[in-house]
C-alpha cells in the first residue's frame, strides 16, 4: 500500500466517524421535535373541539347587558349559566374578535347548538332578541312605569318623567290627562334597551293602528271620540267585575250622558280620593274637590281612571241598548249588579246592598 492510498483510507474513516457522531446527535433532536409536533397537533385538535363544541343547554338563556355592564359581566353571565366550555379559550377568541371593545347593550339569546364564536359574533353584532312587553291591569302612570321597567332596561323614573312631560304628550296628540290613553294593553315586541322616547313613539303607532277607521266609526256612532271612549271604558272596567256586564254598564252611562245627568260613578270618586281599596263610598268621599269626581261634575272626567283593556273598549264601543239609568252592586257581594230604570227601584237595591255590608262588618 502506498502512502497516498493509506492517507485516503484515513480520510474516509474520519468522514464515517463524523457522520456517526452527527446521527447520534440528530436522533434525540428528531425525537423531541416529533413529540413537540404531536403535542401541538393534540392541543390544536383539543382547542378546535372546544372552540366549535356546540353549547349543551337545557333551554335558551338570555344575556342582559345594560350601560353599566362590562365585558367581564358578560363573561360572568355566561359562566353562571354554564354556557362556556372553556373560559380561557373564550377570552382568547374574544380578544381575537375584538369583542371586549365592542360590548353593546341589549338582550341576547344564547341557544342550544351555538358555539363560542357564534355567541361572540352575536353579542358583538348587537342583534338582540325582542322582549314581549305586556302591561295589563294597571291604573296609574306610576303603575305602568313600574310594570314596564320590570321588563325593560328602561328606568321607571325616566319613563314616569316622560309620561309627565306635557310637551311630549301634546307632540303625540294628547294632554296631561289623556296621555295614558295611548297605552293599549296588548303584547308588543320591543328591544330590551329601547329608550323612553322610542317606546312612546312605538306605542303611538300601535294606538293609531288600533283606532282604525272601523273603531272610529263605532265611536262616532255612540257620540264619542276615541279619547272619550278610553275614558268611559276605564270607568266601565272599574265598575264591572265581569266582562259580560261591560256593554250593559256602558249603555247605562251613555244614557245618563244623553240626558245630561251626572255619571255618579263610584270608581271616579275612588280615583279622586286616591284609594281604590274603598269598599264603601261615604258622603265625605263624595265631597272631594276633583275634576274626576263625577258626583260633583257633569260629563266625563278629563282623563281615564285606569288603562282600559281592549275588552272594556270593545264593550264600550258596543253598548247594550236599554233604558237603565242606575246600577248598584248586588247584595250577595258577587261583584255583579242590579240595574234599574227608576230611582225608587235603585234606592231599594241600594238599601239591600248597604244591609249586606253592615251584616258583614264592611265599612
Amino acid at each position: 500500500m502506498n502512502l497516498s492510498t493509506f492517507v485516503l483510507n484515513i480520510q474516509v474513516n474520519q468522514q464515517r466517524m463524523k457522520h456517526k457522531k452527527k446521527n447520534k446527535k440528530r436522533g434525540p433532536l428528531l425525537r423531541i421535535t416529533g413529540i413537540l409536533l404531536l403535542l401541538i397537533i393534540v392541543a390544536g385538535v383539543y382547542a378546535y373541539s372546544v372552540i366549535f363544541k356546540p353549547f349543551d343547554l337545557k333551554e335558551t338563556i338570555y344575556i342582559y347587558i345594560d350601560q353599566e355592564k362590562s365585558y367581564e359581566d358578560v363573561v360572568n353571565q355566561l359562566k353562571d349559566n354554564e354556557a362556556l366550555p372553556s373560559e380561557k379559550i373564550f377570552h382568547l377568541l374574544a380578544e381575537q374578535m375584538n369583542y371586549p371593545n365592542r360590548v353593546k347593550t341589549g338582550r341576547y339569546a344564547i341557544e342550544e347548538g351555538m358555539t363560542m364564536p357564534d355567541a361572540i359574533r352575536l353579542l358583538r353584532s348587537g342583534k338582540q332578541t325582542p322582549v314581549r312587553l305586556t302591561f295589563n291591569n294597571v291604573r296609574t302612570r306610576e303603575n305602568v312605569a313600574g310594570r314596564i321597567s320590570e321588563q325593560l332596561m328602561l328606568d321607571s323614573l325616566t319613563l314616569l318623567n316622560a309620561l309627565n312631560d306635557t310637551s311630549l304628550a301634546e307632540e303625540l296628540g294628547f294632554n296631561e290627562y289623556t296621555f295614558i290613553s295611548m297605552f293599549i294593553p296588548n303584547t308588543y315586541e320591543v328591544y330590551w334597551d329601547t329608550s323612553a322616547e322610542n317606546l312612546l313613539s312605538r306605542l303611538k303607532k300601535e294606538y293609531d293602528r288600533f283606532w282604525n277607521e272601523e273603531r272610529r266609526n263605532r265611536a262616532e256612532k255612540i257620540g264619542l271620540t276615541p279619547l272619550q271612549v278610553s275614558v268611559l271604558a276605564s270607568i266601565v272596567e272599574e265598575e264591572a267585575t265581569y266582562v259580560d256586564e261591560y256593554p250593559v254598564v256602558a249603555g247605562l252611562y251613555l244614557n245618563r250622558l244623553k240626558k245630561g245627568m251626572r255619571l255618579e260613578a263610584d270608581p271616579t270618586v275612588k280615583f279622586a280620593v286616591g284609594d281604590f281599596t274603598l269598599r264603601r263610598i261615604l258622603f265625605r268621599h263624595l265631597e272631594v274637590e276633583s275634576p274626576y269626581n263625577t258626583y260633583k261634575n257633569t260629563g266625563l272626567p278629563p282623563g281615564p281612571i285606569r288603562i282600559a283593556s281592549i275588552q272594556a273598549i270593545e264593550g264600550t264601543l258596543s253598548p247594550e241598548q236599554h233604558k237603565y239609568l242606575f246600577m248598584c252592586a248586588k247584595d250577595d257581594l258577587s261583584g255583579r249588579h242590579n240595574f234599574s230604570v227608576t230611582h225608587a227601584e235603585h234606592a231599594r237595591n241600594a238599601r239591600a246592598y248597604q244591609r249586606a255590608l253592615n251584616e258583614r262588618g264592611i265599612y
